[in-house]
């Protein structure tokens, strides 16, 4: 593939932005190269500014469940254009998307929309801690839950890759009430709570860890984290941001059976456009301003044309349960696949998913926390990447990166994804 215009985009970036690029994955710093300039988007396929197309296995990181550009979605953005792009002031489409929301989730009494997963998580935290009176916050070592100061302790994805445990910048006062605990680990749960009985706000988690690649939680451990707030007076706060809307139209919740306190979603309810949002329970979400003492306010929260997109891209989820039929066994196939290429060549790999969530890590060993998902041998994956890019399927550029199917992939992709690994593997 040619990627001249790639390549001299980048050269222009990397004098004008931090890595020549708004957001460090996309630099491909750990998998090294030229990072692919995308022009555009259709289905299930990105093109290059060069002219390449791609199978997308990253669907902007999760939202794009239906593919890229559904005509049913843009003809209603398009429709929503012509009134205006942003009133910072109420509309009636807000009030549509949280009865919507609010429908498809019924334990959500209360929601707020914001304007990205990080903002989430940063605000339900808050009202978190504004309704227990605590300070103290437990997350799990490789969770990622965005760039707020205090979640920069032991985080995944994009941190993870860069073997960057924290961020300089970051106060120490801003992560001293930040603990950490290792996925699917109760006990280690469990100590914290002894050691701050009286302290603890919330404990925040991934219902599955999909950003130190795609960790499934064990049978139980969802459970038990219920019933260890329960006993303890902290909330729960599932960070929905990859799962919600995406493993089932009521997300985790519905999918292991789980009710948490609190949710955070990300871009999906936004049909992929900048949004987020985090609700719950009703008696903790009346404490958000202008009701509570808990302040939190945007400019652009519930902005129209986000919500005119994801209000067409919901309705279509709920009306549509198939939708993830197709997508559970378009991913099922592509596991069941890379393990059956594994184990004919021999490989010191090991696949993991759920849903339409899965991750091929270049280990031999059970993957099943941050410290098992860190003997991932990136240096080959970096050229498993590169093989498979040059290949045109296009992955996360990090290991640790879900790999995203969507209902406008088909079969074949999936067949042709798979052949490509198996040349890879074998040495073609």
């Amino acid at each position: 593939m040619e990627i001249r215009e790639s390549e001299q985009l980048f050269s222009r970036a990397k004098e004008l932005m931090p890595g020549g690029v708004n957001s460090p994955v996309r630099a491909f710093q750990s998998v090294g190269g030229t990072p692919r300039f995308i022009h555009r988007a259709k289905d299930q396929y990105l093109y290059d500014e060069d002219g390449n197309a791609y199978i997308d296995y990253i669907g902007s990181w999760g939202p794009m469940i239906l593919g890229h550009n559904p005509d049913f979605v843009l003809d209603a953005v398009w429709d929503q254009l012509q009134y205006g792009l942003s009133y910072g002031a109420a509309t009636a489409l807000e009030v549509e998307m949280a009865e919507l929301i609010t429908e498809m989730v019924p334990y959500v009494e209360m929601i707020r929309m914001v304007n990205s997963g990080t903002e989430a998580v940063m605000s339900a935290i808050r009202a978190a801690r504004g309704f227990t009176g605590r300070d103290k916050i437990v997350k799990f070592e490789g969770c990622y839950h965005g760039h707020a100061d205090a979640m920069l302790v032991k985080a995944g994805s994009g941190v993870m890759t860069a073997g960057i445990p924290d961020s300089s910048g970051v106060p120490r006062g801003c992560t001293a009430d930040t603990l950490s605990a290792v996925y699917n680990d109760l006990d280690s749960v469990q100590q914290l709570f002894e050691q701050y009985p009286e302290e603890i706000a919330c404990v925040i988690v991934e219902p599955v860890a999909a950003n130190m690649g795609v960790v499934v939680p064990k049978e139980g451990f969802l459970q038990g984290l219920r019933q260890m707030c329960n006993k303890y007076g902290a909330l729960l706060i599932f960070d929905e941001v990859i799962t919600g809307f995406r493993l089932l139209a009521n997300g985790a919740v519905g999918y292991f059976g789980i009710t948490p306190d609190l949710v955070t979603y990300g871009k999906i309810i936004g049909g992929g456009m900048p949004v987020g949002a985090y609700g719950g329970r009703r008696d903790i979400m009346q404490l958000v301003a202008p009701l509570g003492s808990v302040y939190q306010a945007g400019t652009l929260s519930g902005n129209p044309v986000a919500m005119r997109a994801g209000i067409t891209q919901l309705r279509y989820l709920k009306a549509h349960p198939e939708v993830y039929q197709q997508v559970d066994s378009l991913s099922t196939r592509l596991r069941s696949g890379l393990t059956d290429i594994i184990q004919q060549h021999h490989a010191a790999c090991t696949v993991n998913g759920v849903g339409s969530l899965s991750c091929l890590y270049f280990t031999a060993e059970p993957v099943t926390d941050y410290a098992s998902a860190k003997q991932a041998d990136i240096a080959a994956f970096r050229q498993y990447f590169h093989f498979m890019l040059d290949h045109g399927s296009y992955f996360g550029p990090s290991q640790f990166e879900s790999i995203f199917v969507s209902n406008a992939h088909t079969m074949r992709d999936i067949e042709k994804t798979l052949s490509d690994a198996e040349d890879y593997f074998s040495g073609k």
